[in-house]
């Protein structure tokens, strides 16, 4: 008998892949933005020159002492307004007390012998004339006379530097204006030389600006200028009252002072602002290499500040700028971006690392 072996073959292959079969769908492509482009713009025909400065009062001071000793009384606080000669610090003038009691004493004493001194200066000067005095009493009273009227003069200057330094320990305004600080309180101790409080004057505001020694030589005393105040949008007018000559103390840069014409209260001592002086022949003295960019055209984080170029293949990338001095609307760059490379002015979507772009 035939014995027959049927393999039996399981079967173990299933046609997963014909069944619930997930296919993987290609990723959507990035659509580009469309954005402008711009070369550099080499402006060395700019009607002016604008450096940064800083508005402050034109008359200020820090008021000290020449004594030591306790602070008394504070008779002002920051902001208020004082007159001139008005009492602002009292220092503790016990020692001072004493010292002028001690001198005007002195002086009682000195008064009488000088006034004793003096009457026996004159009996003897008639006892002479009568010849009942020989030459040498006349000369040993004199003499006596003499030094009196020198101890009598000694102490009354003594008192005249005491009452002196009643002043150092009553400190007032030089001047009328504002306090904007003080630097004590009730009970420190005062040094010579120590800043007590600050007074600004209040009536008229200058600007100091530093500007660069290819510039100073367009700046003359008297020109009118514009000043744009940072903080609000302001801008102001003045006339250019000091031009420094020397840079030797300001690290390279040159002090230029303007007086303000008639301000509001809304433009306080302290505000950041950027001058801009008028230049006629603006081309004769300014690099021939400037580059200028849109300022809009800048991108701002925190204190960096770039611009979006354009890479291969249409990709923008950011690009980190060093910034010079503002020209109307445009900016100075200094580093970061060569000449007549390209960046982007603007951008119908929002820019970043990478970025498709389309130059429209």
């Amino acid at each position: 008998m035939k014995k027959i072996f049927i393999p039996i073959l399981t079967v173990a292959l299933i046609l997963l892949t014909s069944c619930n079969g997930e296919k993987k769908e290609a990723p959507a492509k990035e659509l580009a933005i469309a954005v402008k482009v711009s070369g550099i713009s080499s402006n060395d025909n700019s009607p002016f020159v604008t450096a940064s400065g800083k508005i402050e009062a034109e008359n200020s001071a820090n008021l000290s002492t020449r004594m030591m000793g306790y602070v008394t009384k504070i008779h002002v606080q920051v902001g208020q307004k004082v007159g001139a000669g008005q009492l602002l610090v009292s220092i503790n003038n016990t020692d001072l007390q004493a010292k002028k009691a001690q001198v005007d004493a002195s002086i009682h004493q000195a008064t009488a012998g000088y006034s004793n001194a003096k009457k026996d200066y004159n009996r003897f000067v008639n006892l002479f004339k009568q010849q009942s005095a020989s030459q040498k009493e006349l000369d040993d009273i004199t003499a006596r006379y003499e030094m009196a009227k020198a101890g009598l003069e000694g102490a009354r200057q003594m008192r005249n530097e005491i009452l002196a330094q009643f002043s150092y320990s009553n400190i007032t305004a030089p001047f009328s204006g504002v306090v904007t600080n003080t630097f004590v309180k009730e009970g420190d101790m005062a040094n010579p030389g120590m800043p007590l409080v600050s007074l600004e004057g209040a009536s008229k505001l200058q600007v100091t600006a530093m500007v660069s020694e290819n510039d100073i030589v367009s700046i003359k005393k008297g020109m009118t200028v514009n000043v744009l105040v940072k903080s609000s949008n302001v801008t102001l007018t003045g006339k250019v009252s000091e031009v420094s000559i020397s840079a030797a103390n300001t690290g390279g840069q040159y002090l230029v002072k303007v007086n303000l014409d008639k301000t509001d209260a809304s433009v306080l001592s302290g505000m950041f602002v950027n001058v801009q002086f008028p230049v006629a022949n603006k081309t004769q003295t300014v690099e021939t290499n400037r580059i200028l960019v849109p300022e809009n055209a800048l991108v701002k984080q925190g204190q960096l500040s770039g611009i979006y170029t354009i890479a291969t293949g249409n990709i923008a990338i950011l690009r980190w700028l060093r910034i010079g001095k503002t020209f109307g609307n445009q900016v100075e760059v200094l580093s970061g971006l060569s000449a007549n490379e390209q960046y982007i002015v603007s951008a119908d979507g929002k820019l970043y690392n990478g970025a498709l772009v389309r130059v429209q």
